[in-house]
């Protein structure tokens, strides 16, 4: 890898172009860990270059909500600050863009019960419902991308001497992933999408009635597809029009599935972290649409809660598919990120 600071900035400067796409005098709102504050700088300088009215900057440090969880009541964690939601909807109601850098300790939570982290999770999802809609509804531009920390690079990279050589080696499987290499990585990107889109008007003119999953570790599911099913992935636009990719790094295609005709087991090649806990070797069993069983070597209890969250969280939401030779799986790494791994196989999404 050649040039840290430089393709550090190339990155930022083709999430602010391509990611959230800023428009002149557009309000950005970056949502960080702390640790990746020279990152997030960069961001914000591009977002300025780009013509930003104003960047809003919500930090967020996981060893305070390591604290949090292991000192507060559950009566704190079950609650969620008006003024928090509050800030969010003003700047939303603004017409700001949306970015999240997403890096975590994928362990840090192991020890934590889960239903404390469930309690949170749905305490905050609760609060800024509202929100949630609004974003995934388009109303505002939005993008989700990965920067990274010493302790999440050190999981990818165990066999590394030191923390800076992990962090390194995971910097240059990011910029691999988000095409940051390329001579021109927003053209790279713009190629990418055209490639998609191809796939999505093939997938959308078969009309297929459903996708059989099988796998060495046990997989023989069948995911009935909705009738009047809409294959979608890649570029979005807000409901003004506007193009971003809400995800970087991108490579699936996705449709919904009949909510009833889900039928078999799912056996999990890659471990899903999930509020900060690794969920490993894990199974779902479904029966006429629902999960009826299921087991995990680890996080077993964490996968429970996830399943007794909601009424739908026995259920699938999307099903998902991703070519063999797109980057992420061509590196061969595991990243115990989600924004990574799943774009590393065809996945699902429970809910």
């Amino acid at each position: 890898m050649v040039d840290l600071e430089n393709n550090m900035q190339k990155y930022a400067g083709l999430i602010i172009r391509t990611g959230v796409n800023l428009q002149k005098d557009q309000t950005l709102v970056i949502s960080s860990p702390v640790e990746c504050a020279p990152f997030t700088r960069l961001c914000a300088k591009a977002a300025y270059q780009a013509g930003a009215r104003e960047v809003v900057t919500l930090w967020n440090d996981e060893q305070l909500s390591l604290l949090k969880y292991r000192h507060c009541g559950l009566d704190v964690l079950a609650s969620y600050p008006d003024w928090c939601v509050q800030a969010r909807m003003q700047y939303l109601n603004e017409g700001a863009a949306y970015l999240s850098i997403a890096a975590e300790d994928p362990e840090l939570f192991a020890q934590i019960e889960p239903e404390k982290m469930q309690l949170a999770a749905k305490a905050s999802h609760t609060a800024l419902r509202e929100f949630y809609d609004a974003t995934m509804s388009n109303r505002n531009s939005w993008c989700v991308v990965s920067a990274p920390t010493a302790a999440w690079a050190r999981k990818v990279f165990p066999g590394c001497a030191d923390d800076g050589e992990a962090v390194n080696k995971l910097w240059d499987a990011i910029f691999r992933t988000t095409r940051v290499y390329e001579p021109d990585p927003v053209a790279a990107w713009a190629a990418q999408q055209r490639d998609l889109r191809r796939r999505i008007q093939w997938l959308n003119e078969k009309r297929f009635h459903a996708l059989r999953y099988r796998n060495s570790l046990g997989t023989d599911f069948t995911a009935g597809l909705a009738r009047g099913h809409i294959w979608c992935g890649g570029a979005e636009e807000t409901q003004e029009g506007v193009p971003f990719i809400a995800n970087m790094p991108t490579e699936e295609v996705f449709t919904t599935p009949d909510k009833d005709r889900l039928e078999g087991t799912l056996c999990s090649a890659l471990p899903l972290n999930y509020n900060g806990v690794l969920i490993e070797d894990f199974s779902l069993t479904f029966e006429r649409g629902r999960v009826v069983s299921f087991s995990a070597r680890k996080g077993e209890d964490t996968l429970r809660c996830l399943l007794d969250s909601d009424e739908g969280a026995r259920s699938l939401g999307e099903v998902a598919l991703v070519p063999a030779n797109s980057p992420i799986p061509q590196l061969g790494i595991l990243f115990y990120n989600t924004l990574y791994d799943e774009n590393a196989s065809c996945h699902f999404a429970l809910g």
